[in-house]
């Protein structure tokens, strides 16, 4: 016989684990084959249960165990003298799992984009508040930590600051026109001003730091050609931002000239005050910092500067380097962003698997325990026991027909409702005991399932009525 993949499962999961696979697409290398032990839940099997229970035919090549299973799979390898694997926690991510498990994920590891994090009004925070912003914006992905100053103060800790963050082996920029606290920031190892035009250039170009050079009008592109001159003859270090403006404002218009300076001098470095767009859209920031590193890395715009000041904008720093690395990859491969990794789509999941009616109605007729099991499914919830299936979309009517609850019980109901509600009104995938899925933002949640078992009164047994 050619080479086998075993699915192991419990009863009640048989039919719809026997459905999916029937519908995978003809393999050579797959061959599907399902071993059903004497337990309802699959959930509840582990290593000992299925040492005991289970034979495995000698033309099987894997294992596949429900994805709830616990316990070291090294122990069924040894025993068994086959790989054994945990798949999916939902069933209908079979295929998917499957077609990926011999692929590699896309690398994203690479970038070539450099983030600077504005602290916005350092002068108005205390040591303590900087030096932990500071902290937080590099370990979100930050290269740059930029110091953003207050025009028309003056403040005379800035070099102190910056020695400070240098401490903390962090590289600063300081964001100011003021020559006082620029060069003392400098002085005490800014590597970075923000910004120079013809107000300042003529003292700036001796700092030794790099600059950013910025029109004098942001709306006259020409305007930024005789500091770029001015630089190169004083043999700067320098990079160029011709000014993003927001929506509303002049945003195509200035897209358009990134274009043109890209155009007119295509060896200058540029950079893209992204925050003029993220903080003054009142949307979510992570479609906008996609969209905007796609444009940054078409163009070779290799710097961006982002603020995380408005509530929208929270994760602005995290979700850039997760864009500009999806974009880098895209560029070197040249396939879509799409498919890739999803941990930018957190508001609606990237696609939906919902059991259908004929699903939910045969897993209630198997269900011989009064254990409520809950799903989200055709804009409605669901919610089955031995008792019955309840549906409906008001979970306050739900729960009235579940019975009397200790209180325990109910708690636990009430909160999975919850989460049932949330996923159908935004579009989430709801599983049962697991957090919804918010992207990068997803919180790990401990099963009530896990809680039970970890609990030192949990048996060692799983129980089931033909054990």
């Amino acid at each position: 016989m050619p080479p086998s993949v075993l699915f192991v499962t419990g009863r009640l999961a048989e039919q719809q684990l026997r459905r999916v696979i029937g519908g995978l697409p003809g393999r050579a290398d797959l061959v599907p084959e399902i071993a059903v032990l004497g337990i309802s839940v699959a959930a509840l099997m582990h290593v000992d249960f299925v040492r005991r229970k289970l034979q495995v035919p000698g033309h099987v090549e894997r294992v596949i165990l429900p994805g709830w299973f616990q316990g070291d799979l090294s122990d069924l390898d040894r025993h068994f003298g086959k790989p054994f694997e945990r798949g999916p926690k939902d069933l209908h991510e079979l295929p998917e799992f499957l077609g990926q498990a011999r692929a590699l994920p896309a690398d994203l590891s690479k970038f070539d984009i450099e983030i600077l994090a504005e602290i916005n009004h350092a002068p108005r925070l205390s040591d303590r508040e900087i030096v932990t912003l500071a902290r937080s914006y590099h370990a979100d992905g930050a290269d740059v930590v930029d110091l953003g100053c207050i025009p028309g103060e003056r403040w005379a800790r800035a070099g102190e600051v910056t020695r400070l963050l240098r401490a903390e082996n962090l590289r600063v920029s300081i964001d100011s026109f003021e020559r006082g606290e620029v060069e003392d920031a400098v002085a005490a190892g800014a590597e970075l001003v923000l910004s120079v035009n013809a107000t300042n250039r003529d003292w700036a170009a001796s700092l030794g730091a790099e600059l950013v050079a910025i029109p004098d009008d942001p709306r006259d592109p020409a305007s930024l050609g005789p500091t770029i001159d001015f630089l190169c003859g004083r043999r700067a270090r320098f990079r160029i931002d011709p000014i993003i403006e927001p929506i509303g404002f002049g945003f195509a218009a200035s897209l358009g000239r990134y274009l043109e300076a890209r155009r007119r001098w295509p060896d200058v470095e540029m950079m893209m005050g992204i925050g003029n767009v993220t903080e003054l859209t009142e949307v979510d920031s992570a479609g906008i910092n996609m969209l905007l590193a796609g444009f940054c890395q078409e163009l070779g715009i290799r710097s961006v500067l982002t603020t995380q000041v408005i509530n929208w904008c929270r994760s602005a720093v995290r979700e850039f380097d997760l864009a500009r690395r999806l974009m880098f990859h895209v560029a070197k491969n040249g396939v879509l962003p799409k498919h890739l990794d999803s941990r930018l789509v957190m508001l609606r999941d990237e696609r939906l698997l919902e059991p259908g009616r004929e699903e939910l109605d045969e897993l209630a007729a198997g269900i011989k325990d009064p254990n409520f099991r809950i799903f989200a499914a055709g804009g409605k919830l669901h919610v089955l026991n031995r008792d019955g299936h309840r549906q409906g979309t008001d979970p306050f009517e739900l729960f009235e027909q579940l019975g009397r609850l200790d209180p325990a019980h109910a708690f636990y109901l009430g909160y999975e409702m919850a989460k049932a509600v949330t996923a159908l009104t935004l579009g989430k995938n709801y599983r049962q005991d697991e957090p919804l899925s918010w992207g990068f933002l997803t919180r790990p949640e401990i099963s009530a399932l896990h809680r039970k078992n970890a609990s030192p009164d949990a048996a060692d047994e799983p129980k089931d009525s033909t054990e």
